[in-house]
């Protein structure tokens, strides 16, 4: 009987996994032994800074392993982080912390499953490309951008080819690139191909050219072989864990890679997805790129996280919170508030779960998830692990495919942020950003109302102003630039971090 090890391999000290051949094979062979695990999002409060982490990761290993201490077959699926911020310093790493960690976190913080090296090589390769194309003349303007973990901002904007065709380029972080994207929605290698010779690498006399009219394909998804199997791990009590993707979820879609969290299903009952930022971040993606869109697994429950501060010393953000526990609720999944704890906010446990059930949340679980990782949530957890069990899998979702993209924004803001649609503003020149894109789509074939939204905004904040009153907040939208190979067409909105520095540690 073929089973998962035969697509798995030794990859120094963790193991990669041939998750589009397995996820093939049971394609093929029906009748072959798999489970159909249930997705739990975790998601959390938005951050009150940018580079402040709620504590999603630690959550996530911690709950895996209060599952298994309680005889359920769980496990999670992380993306790993960018070394251009966490690694380095600015917040957090993708590996936990303290007694809900992974074994070898410094494989997933310093970037040493070398996935993102050869998506960043593989970006940097087609820009290459690129460039050759305007010394041939096959295009004159270059749509593409590089990629580097490590960038610097004064490479945000450059000019190459001077004294010939003075063709502007830019430097984005990796996890942003729509190869990224592209790895991450991807169910096969073909589908790759496909979706590089779609990228539109830019423009001949103002018409798109694609990267399928002038490349071979293969010189782009042979550096991507190791890079599409997700990097198996453990925690430190030897709950499984995949880690594949890393894109960000303030400026992209903020999830694994489906393919990870498919195969996890295949393989295990309950399977945690960890989405980036706040719930109006990462979790908007899942649900509404990955779900509606790409046909992920609708989520049987979440965990919304939040630290014992962000949820009460800050009245004029309060209001955050309980917004986005109400709207998944609304949205039939049972949303689990999880209050994370540093040191010395014991005595105040009380005191918050009076707050949960004064906003007529459910009763919150609570704990230093630092300190005592998955034993300090075992015995809080059977109303959660009562609606894994009971509840039927979930149904799925409406496409919004053909929605007019202006209607899908003012959807979303009025969903995911609560500021209706009249209150939607379009900063000057957006109207103009925005019928260059339907020009471009046009001219390629496809229609900009068939691709995706990502709100592209910065993660600490969900309107133009989150502490003005409910009544006068806004949501400006500023530009529109779509990523035709990834499907996707983002939209600028609030105030956008796109390339965040690390700090010196």
């Amino acid at each position: 009987m073929t089973t998962i090890e035969e697509f798995t391999s030794q990859y120094g000290l963790v193991k990669k996994i041939d998750a589009f051949g397995f996820m093939k094979y049971l394609h093929d062979n029906p009748d072959a032994p798999r489970k159909h695990g249930k997705v739990v999002l975790v998601t959390a409060d938005t951050p009150l800074k940018a580079s402040r982490g709620e504590g999603k990761t630690t959550t996530t290993i911690a709950l895996i392993d209060a599952l298994r201490a309680r005889g359920i077959d769980a496990a999670a699926v992380l993306r790993q982080p960018s070394m251009g911020i966490t690694a380095a310093g600015s917040k957090g790493g993708a590996s936990g912390g303290g007694k809900a960690s992974l074994t070898h976190p410094e494989l997933i913080d310093w970037g040493l499953c070398g996935e993102m090296a050869a998506i960043a090589a593989a970006q940097n390769l087609l820009v290459s490309f690129a460039e050759k194309a305007v010394d041939e003349g096959r295009i004159d303007t270059i749509l593409v951008p590089r990629v580097s973990e490590v960038p610097s901002r004064s490479l945000r904007s450059i000019t190459v080819d001077a004294g010939k065709n003075n063709v502007a380029e830019k430097v984005v972080l990796t996890p942003t690139s729509e190869l990224m994207q592209i790895v991450v929605l991807s169910r096969s290698m073909d589908e790759i191909g496909e979706r590089v010779a779609a990228m539109i690498a830019g423009t001949k006399d103002g018409e798109p050219v694609k990267f399928g009219d002038f490349i071979d394909l293969w010189r782009i998804t042979d550096m991507l072989a190791d890079a599409v199997k997700p990097a198996l791990t453990e925690t430190v009590n030897g709950s499984p864990v995949y880690v594949h993707g890393g894109p960000f979820a303030n400026v992209s879609i903020g999830i694994p890679t489906l393919v990870s969290v498919e195969m996890a299903c295949a393989l295990h009952d309950v399977v945690i997805v960890e989405a980036g930022y706040g719930t109006d971040a990462g979790a908007q993606k899942w649900l509404d790129i990955a779900c509606r869109e790409y046909g992920a697994q609708w989520p049987s429950a979440a965990v919304v996280v939040t630290r014992a501060s962000t949820w009460r010393d800050d009245p004029e953000l309060a209001w955050r919170y309980p917004f986005h526990v109400d709207r998944l609720e609304k949205l039939d999944i049972p949303a689990f508030p999880l209050v994370n704890l540093w040191d010395g906010e014991d005595d105040q446990i009380p005191e918050l779960r009076e707050t949960a059930a004064r906003l007529e949340l459910r009763d919150p679980i609570i704990g230093n998830l630092y300190r005592d990782g998955g034993a300090g949530l075992s015995d809080q957890i059977d109303a959660f692990v009562d609606v894994l069990s009971n509840a039927s899998m979930p149904s799925k979702h409406d496409s919004h495919k053909g929605m007019a993209l202006l209607e899908n924004v003012k959807w979303v803001a009025e969903n995911a942020y609560g500021v209706p649609a009249s209150r939607v503003l379009l900063k000057a020149g957006f109207l103009d950003s925005l019928g260059a894109a339907d020009d471009l789509c046009k001219a390629a074939g496809m229609s900009l109302d068939d691709l995706a939204l990502v709100a592209v905004k910065s993660p600490a904040t969900m309107t133009d102003n989150d502490r003005a009153p409910e009544d006068e907040r806004t949501v400006t939208l500023k530009k529109v630039e779509v990523h035709a190979g990834a499907g996707l067409v983002h939209v600028n909105l609030t105030t956008s971090l796109t390339t965040p520095m690390p700090k010196i540690v």
